[in-house]
């Protein structure tokens, strides 16, 4: 089957585009393939600086003939109708129409419609110019004389060549035939621009491929990438070193380079005073250049760093790494300059002194003094949120009360809280952003902090991500979760709350970092608590913990499907208790007896904010607000295990039948007991279950207050059998109107003994 190559070829395409782009240009156009009706095997992109190229394997020579038939109006409708059809199938007159007759319908007007099949050729000549016009590019521009006329092409950079050639391996391939913007495709292409700069001629895929390897273009960019991984590693071990690896600008600079060549350079050793998370950022950021290491020296950096050309110099790359070098000693003592003028004292020092006294800040130290100037600038948090300095006041105040729940020395704590900000005004952040809080730290060791709070300004930032590592010091731990749930209150606060995939300030990344760091940590904590301290701090804001609380719900979601965990479970474990508390939903509690007593309440359903191990005083009543992450985490882990049972899924299965009688009832306005009477029993299976729900109820809600939650599993199983004998001995709905109430009950019982742990209605199977 004949193969497709597809080559776009123009000035610089921008290296954090290229991959995406070469992904676009591979889907646009294998979707329009299959939407005009060809099929193909394989197909595969590529991207280089110059050129984004496509390698279609076994696509069809010829779309199948498409064969339809339009159902048309009944024979006898009004004109109108007719002509309506005929637009629609596209017939000149209605002698052109088919008669099909049906024995219920009568008959009606079908058009057979014939779509001859189009060579492939024709389908792609059409589809490529659309798809260069419609080109999703981030940023595109206009050149040329044809800038100026309305509709001309636009492109990432000056697209200067099109090749398209189709064929099967057996024959010669033939040129796909179009044109846009003055551009007609064809079989010429242009290696390096120094190196090999004339036109080549090439047939099909692995003709172009080779031929681009003898003029210097190594297509594709994993291969480049090996080979600058590869040909790094080897120049510095050679030179006693180890690489310093970076994927992220190993990407960057395999899109950057067409083939490429790997040198080393070198700046003087007086730099090396310099942190190495400095250098290094001063050297990728600048140069794109990798550091390295002396072999075995830990975190130390040597004053050798890697450089990657895109040509062959005649004297081995001498005057190219000499260059680089200069470039790099350039920055490095700029960067020197701001890592000593951080640890002096600020020119306005004087000016300091009221937000000092608000801190209790030594003025003689550094970072001290960039707090306090933090302060005293007012720099902007957010316009409805206020300053810098008040935001580092409300998280002061959330971590101390937070540090006695994650077992933190409150007043280390309170220092770091005060100091986790101070790096924002040191030169180093203000030149490199990405290194606030990692400086943070150095500069408080720098100045002889508790190792703590050094190590909270880094850490409270933490994590960034779902594979950054949590905190795991205390005084960490209360500073990262004080700031992010400051921020999160703040927004809610003032209603700026994440809509769709709009994001801005990363408020999803914030819970779902407060997530991990009290699941895995292992921290229990009354969010909604929390939450209404931290409402507090925002004068005339209305509390929304219960909207808060819901949202982290959803990323506890998140994190627990992505660790391994059932949707069904968690819903489960969340809905547990969410019920109304009153079984009641007639008129009627029970009916007499038949001594004309209402029977005495023996045992009535507890409502579930009444039940163990579940504070009536967090919520309202009949509500359980699941504001601990760590006891939902501990119950779903719990319930999964129990279900894994046999015990388990037989008491799922009771208990589910239970719960859809109950509900159906219900929604029928059936009357229900308000208590169980055991003088109603007429069944030993009742008997049974009364005895065992009583029994579960008891044990489980004790295994609960604590927080045992793998045994109150256990105790519930105990229904299992029980549950059984009475769906098979017993008649849910009585005739007699106080024993079905009566039995609705010790069903609404059954339900809430389960709902301790969980909604079982919500479990799957």
């Amino acid at each position: 089957m004949p193969d497709l190559l597809l080559e776009l070829r123009s000035e610089e395409i921008p290296a954090r585009m290229q991959r995406k782009a070469a992904g676009d240009l591979r889907k646009m156009l294998t979707d329009g393939l299959v939407e005009a009706g060809l099929t193909y095997e394989a197909a595969r992109e590529y991207w280089t600086p110059r050129r984004l190229a496509l390698d279609i394997r076994g696509l069809t020579a010829r779309s199948k003939d498409i064969r339809e038939e339009i159902k048309g109006p009944s024979t006898t409708a009004p004109e109108q109708a007719v002509q309506g059809f005929l637009r629609k199938a596209g017939l000149s007159s209605i002698a052109e129409a088919h008669v099909h007759s049906d024995p219920k319908k009568g008959d009606f007007y079908v058009a057979h419609i014939t779509k001859p099949g189009r060579a492939a050729e024709e389908i792609i000549a059409e589809l490529v110019p659309g798809i260069i016009k419609s080109f999703p590019w981030p940023k595109s521009m206009r050149w040329g004389p044809a800038s100026a006329k309305p509709g001309s092409l636009r492109w990432v950079r000056p697209l200067q060549s099109i090749v398209c050639t189709f064929g099967p391996e057996t024959e010669e391939p033939v040129v796909v035939d179009f044109e846009i913007d003055g551009i007609r495709a064809g079989n010429v292409t242009y290696g390096h621009r120094f190196h090999a700069p004339g036109s080549i001629t090439v047939r099909r895929f692995d003709d172009y491929v080779a031929k681009l390897e003898a003029a210097k273009v190594v297509l594709d960019a994993d291969r480049r990438k090996e080979i600058i991984l590869h040909d790094a590693r080897n120049l510095a071990f050679a030179n006693g070193l180890d690489l310093v690896e970076d994927e992220g600008l190993l990407e960057e600079v395999s899109g950057l380079i067409e083939w490429p060549v790997v040198l080393m350079g070198e700046f003087e050793q007086d730099f090396l005073t310099i942190p190495g998370e400095v250098i290094r950022l001063t050297i990728r950021a600048n140069q794109k250049c990798f550091v390295t290491r002396p072999q075995g020296a830990g975190e130390d950096l040597s004053n050798r760093f890697i450089l990657v050309a895109n040509i062959e110099a005649n004297d081995g790359g001498k005057e190219i790494a000499y260059g680089n070098g200069k470039v790099v000693r350039a920055r490095l003592s700029d960067a020197l300059y701001f890592w000593k003028t951080d640890q002096s004292d600020l020119p306005d020092l004087d000016q300091l002194g009221e937000s000092a006294a608000k801190f209790g800040l030594d003025l003689k130290k550094p970072l001290d003094q960039r707090m306090a100037r933090l302060d005293h600038l007012n720099v902007t948090f957010h316009a409805k949120l206020g300053t810098q300095g008040e935001r580092v006041e409300r998280i002061k105040k959330l971590a101390i009360e937070l540090a006695p729940i994650v077992g933190a020395d409150a007043a280390i704590v309170a220092r770091a809280a005060v100091l986790a900000k101070a790096d924002l005004q040191t030169e180093v952040v203000g030149e490199f952003p990405e290194l606030q809080g990692a400086m943070g730290r150095k500069y408080a060791l720098l100045q002889g902090e508790n190792p703590s709070v050094a190590a909270a300004a880094e850490e409270h930032y933490k994590p960034q991500g779902p594979s950054d590592r949590v905190p795991t010091d205390p005084v960490s731990v209360a500073v990262a979760l004080a700031d992010k749930l400051d921020t999160l209150t703040g927004f809610w606060a003032i209603d700026e709350k994440p809509t769709g995939s709009k994001d801005p300030f990363a408020l999803r990344r914030a819970a779902l970092g407060v997530v991990r760091i009290l699941i895995e940590n292992r921290i229990r904590l009354a969010l909604t608590s929390v939450f209404a301290t931290a409402f507090a701090n925002f004068k005339g804001s209305a509390d929304q913990s219960s909207d808060l609380l819901a949202f982290f719900h959803d990323r506890l979601k998140v994190y627990l499907r992505e660790s391994g965990a059932r949707h069904d479970l968690i819903d489960a474990v969340l809905s547990a208790g969410s019920r109304p508390i009153s079984p009641l939903v007639g008129e009627m509690s029970a009916k007499p007896t038949e001594g004309g007593a209402v029977p005495p309440a023996s045992h009535s359903v507890a409502p579930p904010s009444a039940l163990p191990g579940i504070s009536p005083t967090r919520g309202e009543i009949g509500q359980s607000p699941n504001d601990d992450l760590l006891q939902i985490v501990r119950r779903v882990e719990a319930l999964g295990s129990l279900l894994d049972t046999e015990e388990g899924k037989n008491l799922l299965a009771g208990t589910k039948r239970a719960a859809n009688i109950l509900a159906a009832e219900e929604k029928k306005k059936t009357l229900v007991a308000e208590t169980v009477e055991p003088a109603l029993f007429r069944e030993d299976a009742e008997k049974k279950l009364y005895a065992a729900v009583n029994q579960a109820e008891k044990e489980a809600g004790q295994a609960i207050q604590n927080e045992d939650f793998s045994a109150a599993m256990l105790a519930l199983s105990v229904l299992r059998e029980p549950v059984d004998s009475f769906f098979e001995g017993v008649l849910v709905n009585d005739e007699d109107q106080a024993v079905r109430a009566n039995r609705l009950a010790l069903l609404a019982r059954i339900r809430a003994a389960t709902d301790q742990v969980a909604d079982f209605s919500k479990i799957v199977g």
